[in-house]
């Protein structure tokens, strides 16, 4: 006689969109969800890292190749930003989760240097792709308290950081965003997870060498309880949670490394 399996299969057989699954958190995501037996469908900006990213994964999973596709989708063009998440949506089809990692180079900048023009353009991919996404993902998602939308913000949202004031903007704005979301979208899940300092490329596309990402990170350590910053992978287990929990909904996952206890 068979075990029972109540636990450890709750996401097999499902279909996730990953938006930003090319690089960092999303990546590891996707990993994560392929591992779990879900259809995965990664997504970036780029056409060309879509593709690499399909057959890497392709290459470390070849029984679950299958299971493993993308799309390219532009976040950073305002004029088309909505048309775009909509031409996605299409191509993905019906699916049970989103996750939206996506984002673009940090755009930290001392107040006096600020405008409209760079405001705007700095919560183009990681804020407003977030609210049109909202509003058009419930048609493509099956729906119901076992379907859920995960955002994505950062540590900055909840410790400020000098210059950062634009970046902060938008990062605390997303955990309205998500509440609201929950109640607009209800029985819809939709959740945030609010990284603290991670080791990904996010760092040397911001411009900062490997010996300044280091002593950063070293900064951060001293001073951690958990004594490590971490990789994407860690931070992967946090969504993949919120898709198992179908009781939570306009919930922050908090993943700091207890950065914020000192």
């Amino acid at each position: 006689m068979a075990d029972q399996v109540k636990y450890t299969q709750k996401l097999k057989g499902k279909k996730v969109l990953v938006i930003g699954g090319s690089s960092g958190i999303g990546f590891s995501v996707a990993e994560a969800l392929v591992e779990n037996g879900v259809t995965v469908i990664v997504s970036s900006s780029n056409p060309s890292r879509v593709e690499q990213t399909v057959a890497k994964l392709q290459k470390a999973y070849p029984s679950s190749a299958s299971r493993v596709s993308g799309h390219a989708c532009n976040l950073g063009d305002e004029e088309k930003l909505e048309a775009n998440i909509v031409e996605l949506l299409e191509k993905t089809g019906k699916c049970d989760h989103i996750v939206h990692t996506a984002g673009d180079s940090l755009a930290q900048m001392p107040l006096a240097e600020i405008d409209l023009s760079k405001i705007k353009q700095a919560g183009m991919v990681r804020f407003f792709s977030t609210l049109l996404l909202g509003k058009h993902a419930p048609k493509y998602l099956t729906g119901g308290r076992e379907s859920s939308i995960i955002l994505t913000t950062g540590g900055v949202s909840e410790r400020p950081i000098p210059d950062w004031v634009v970046v902060n903007g938008y990062a605390t704005g997303l955990h309205g965003v998500c509440r609201g979301l929950a109640l607009d979208l209800k029985p819809i899940r939709v959740n945030l997870v609010s990284p603290g300092a991670v080791n990904t490329e996010l760092w040397a596309n911001a411009g900062m060498s490997a010996e300044q990402a280091k002593g950063m990170f070293q900064a951060f350590e001293s001073k951690m309880p958990t004594g490590k910053v971490p990789g994407p992978e860690d931070l992967a287990e946090a969504y993949l949670y919120l898709m198992k929990d179908n009781n939570i909904t306009g919930t922050v996952i908090s993943s700091n490394g207890g950065h914020y206890l000192v």
